[in-house]
């Protein structure tokens, strides 16, 4: 037995999640720096009875990453192994950040063609809960893999493709941690390109009204609801010839550290002291963003710095169903006491085929509710999924919900091929832990 990984162990620390709603204490925690040591590190906890899961950088909201068990850390697994551009991929070990990712790629002249809006998250975690932004042709982080390595439970390493393994490949690129312990990962990229960013005010009935409109003009529309108000804040993303015009340093600084990550922290704080103060903070709130336009190279348009910590949940719906979804959660704010300090925000993408993808087969848009963390969640975001939910909702991966396996076949077509695939290939549960009860079955 190799005594590289049981170096790399040690005695586990509780483990706590960014938002500090989730914590684990783990048996032991492990560090391997290859995917050799990792599937050591696997089939020696199954020898010892305990249960696996790797952990990225904690942003998820749910228990997906939570273990009793080992708690495998993938800090020594980060960088590139491999760019193909003749094939326009790049290959990459599965605990590399998304942010250091980004910067590798435009250094050599390439960069992912979407991406959320928080780089903050390790490859493997970010895709296997399916983070995503926004995108009227492009899809989810997940959706852009060709090809991705992992150890199975019973400690082999797996690599899936279109081509091989192509049943796992479906399931895999989004698999939630219960397929096996994701190693690397290959992405398509493509040569690195700018986009312009045109941010703008507009009002609710004007953004409703068109957002069909908006979303079919527009590479990536997104836009921002702030509650107790009639306003928003839109987000159009569309590619540009140049040339690029980042925003002014000191323009940029008051935009998106001042007003979004340090004003904004002050007003919610007050707001969770004095709740009575929401509605009026949110019209200054929701007037203090300027229009501005912008061109950068994709991630320095595409991601924010979010440093305001927060409980969020997101469900993704058809995106017929958006309009009337968000016109029911504003007449729910409107006519409830709830006071809501963050604003709502609404991202579309295209169907995708990924087994258990939010995305999966249906054109689809996305809202998400937000609270400071430390306000009392619970009413406001069980009123909003129950509006979610009669729209056929799919609560997002890593995200606040209180979905089960039973609601969830029904939301997934394509739900049972996943859980023959989990039977087949961690049939022991090696991987399981209270979520993948919950949202899987057992």
């Amino acid at each position: 037995m190799a005594t590289t990984s049981r170096t790399a162990s040690r005695t586990a620390s509780t483990w706590r999640n960014w938002a500090g709603n989730v914590t684990a204490r783990p048996v032991r925690e492990v560090t391997p720096a290859s995917a050799e040591e990792l599937a050591e590190a696997v089939r020696r906890a199954a020898e010892d009875g305990l249960k696996v899961k790797p952990v990225g950088t904690g942003h998820s909201f749910t228990a997906a990453a939570a273990t009793d068990g080992v708690l495998i850390r993938p800090d020594l697994l980060t960088g590139i192994r491999k760019i193909d551009r003749a094939a326009g991929t790049v290959t990459v070990e599965a605990g590399t950040p998304l942010k250091r990712l980004n910067v590798a790629l435009a250094r050599e002249g390439l960069s992912l063609t979407n991406m959320g809006d928080i780089m903050e998250q390790t490859v493997a975690g970010a895709t296997s809960t399916g983070t995503h932004g926004t995108g009227r042709d492009s899809a989810s982080t997940a959706a852009q893999i060709r090809a991705l390595e992992l150890v199975t439970a019973d400690g082999s390493l797996l690599t899936c493709s279109e081509k091989e393994n192509p049943d796992v490949f479906a399931a895999a690129r989004l698999g939630l941690g219960a397929l096996g312990v994701v190693t690397a990962i290959t992405f398509a990229v493509e040569p690195v390109f700018l986009l312009t960013a045109r941010e703008e005010p507009m009002t609710f009935d004007r953004v409703t009204a068109d957002f069909e409109a908006l979303h079919a003009e527009n590479e990536h529309f997104e836009f921002y609801w702030f509650p107790h108000t009639g306003n928003c804040n839109t987000k159009r993303n569309n590619r540009s010839a140049g040339p690029a015009a980042p925003p002014g340093r000191v323009s940029g600084w008051i935009e998106d550290e001042l007003l979004s990550n340090g004003i904004f922290q002050v007003a919610c704080s007050v707001g969770r002291a004095v709740p009575a103060a929401i509605p009026s903070i949110a019209k200054l709130s929701s007037r203090a963003l300027s229009a501005r336009t912008y061109t950068d190279i994709p991630y320095k348009v595409f991601t924010s710095p979010r440093r305001v910590r927060f409980m969020e949940m997101e469900y993704a719906i058809p995106r017929e169903a958006a309009v009337e979804a968000l016109r029911e959660v504003k007449a729910l704010v409107e006519r409830s006491p709830l006071r809501v300090s963050f604003p709502v925000e609404v991202r579309t993408a295209p169907a995708d085929d990924i087994t258990l993808s939010t995305a999966s087969g249906r054109d689809t848009a996305y809202i998400a509710v937000h609270l400071y963390r430390g306000t009392p969640y619970q009413s406001y975001f069980t009123a909003v999924e129950r509006i979610m939910t009669a729209h056929g909702g799919r609560p997002h991966w890593g995200k606040v919900h209180t979905r089960d396996a039973e609601y969830l076949a029904g939301a997934y077509p394509r739900f049972g091929e996943f859980t023959a695939l989990r039977d087949r290939l961690d049939p022991q549960r090696l991987f399981a832990n209270d979520y993948l009860r919950r949202v899987l079955g057992d």
